[in-house]
Parts: C-alpha cells; structure tokens; sequence
C-alpha cells in the first residue's frame, strides 16, 4: 500500500475517505497483474479531475483578465492543461512514487511518464472533489497554478509586443527587428538583463528585465510606443 499518510502531507489534505486517494494512484496496468485488487483503476478519477481543471483554469482567465478575447483563453487553457504541465507539476509533488504500476509499465520507466503524470495529476484532483467538495478542489488547483498562469501571461505579453512590432517593422521597413543583449549584471539568482531592438542601424527600444525575455518584451513595448507615435 501506498503512503498515504505522506501524500497527504504533501498535498496539504486530509481525506476522510483514504480509498478515494489510493484508488487515483491505480494505473491500469496494476490492475491487469492484479486482477483482485480491492479498487478501480483511477481512470473514472482522471476524467472528472480534467473536467474540473478545465472549468477553474477557464473561469479564473475569464475573472482576472476581462481583456481577453475567447480565442485568447482558448490557446491559453491549453497551454496550461496540456499533458507536459501536468506532468511536470505531478513531478514537482512526487506523485510518480506512490503509483500503482504493472510490473511491465514499472520496467518501462512508467513513474517518469509524462502520459501516466499526468493522468495521476488529473486523478487526484479528482478524488479531492469527491472527497473534500468543490471549494476544496477549487482551492488546491489555483494554488497550484497561480504561478503556471502568471508566466503563461507574461509569455502571451512577450509575444504580443514582439509580434505587433515585428508586423509594423516588416510593413514599414520590409525588416525583421533584432534583439541584442548589451548588459547583464548581478548574481546568477538576481540578474538583470538590458536589450536594445534593432532595425537596420538604429536602436529603437532599449529595455530591462530579471530575464533575457522580460527585457526584450520592455524593449518591444518602449519601441512600438515610439514608432505609434511617430
């Protein structure tokens, strides 16, 4: 039997029915070598958990970015649901060692996998619904993903900057903008990073950022401000 005691710390939850967590750590494969196994495998779990991620990941862009367009959502909710996210987070909290795996799928690496983290992640959500209720869920999933919704953000804003200047540089210049890194100070845990854009022989934005991309997206911004009002 797995640890459940040590999950549960892990994922700051106490449940009142423990079944509901052990049967979310059952991959099929266990269940084909064990045939009596006293539960299900977690499959039932893991739709219900990527029923419910989808809903709160949907509803919180919609509540905290109203200039969003649906399309803008759309792309994204995938970008923060898709398998790899979920995998990696699966990773960060452990859960790859507290599965249920066949002897076959245990022999093939199936701990590390990304399908299995993934669908583990999704299977525990899951069982917290069942078990603690919605707010609960809710609560968990949010906390786990305010940071994974900040830098999906943060990367949609990179983009849109470097992609509206782009547009108008090739429009007016038939150019593409380049990025150069002119400075990079600090220790390695607080860097700060300076990156001039280029068109032809000018400098047309200069920025500052905590990340190589942070500055290019400043340096995007102050140039396209420029060239909208020049």
């Amino acid at each position: 039997m797995a640890d459940l005691a040590s999950l549960q710390d892990i994922l700051g939850v106490t449940f009142r029915d423990l079944s509901l967590l052990e049967q979310a750590l059952v991959h099929r494969s266990y269940l084909n070598e064990n045939p009596d196994f006293a539960l299900p495998s977690n499959e039932r779990l893991e739709f219900l958990g990527d029923s419910l991620l989808g809903f709160v990941i949907a509803e919180r862009l919609y509540s905290d970015f109203p200039d969003l367009s649906e399309g803008e959502m759309t792309r994204l909710r995938a970008a923060l649901v898709r398998k790899e996210t979920l995998a990696r987070l699966a990773g960060s909290l452990g859960f790859g060692a507290y599965l249920y795996l066949g002897r076959g799928e245990e022999a093939s690496g199936g701990r590390n996998k990304q399908s299995t983290l993934a669908g583990v992640f999704e299977a525990v959500i899951g069982a917290i619904l069942m078990d603690q209720g919605l707010s609960v869920a809710k609560g968990f999933l949010l906390r786990l993903f305010e940071g994974e919704i900040g830098r999906a953000i943060e990367e949609k804003l990179i983009a849109d900057y470097k992609s509206r200047l782009q547009e108008i540089v090739q429009a007016r210049h038939h150019v593409t903008p380049l990025y150069r890194t002119i400075r990079e100070v600090g220790p390695d845990h607080a860097k700060e990073f300076t990156v001039e854009v280029i068109v032809g022989d000018s400098v047309i934005g200069r920025g500052h950022g905590k990340s190589k991309r942070l500055a290019e997206r400043e340096a995007a911004r102050i140039a396209l401000d420029g060239l909208l009002q020049g």
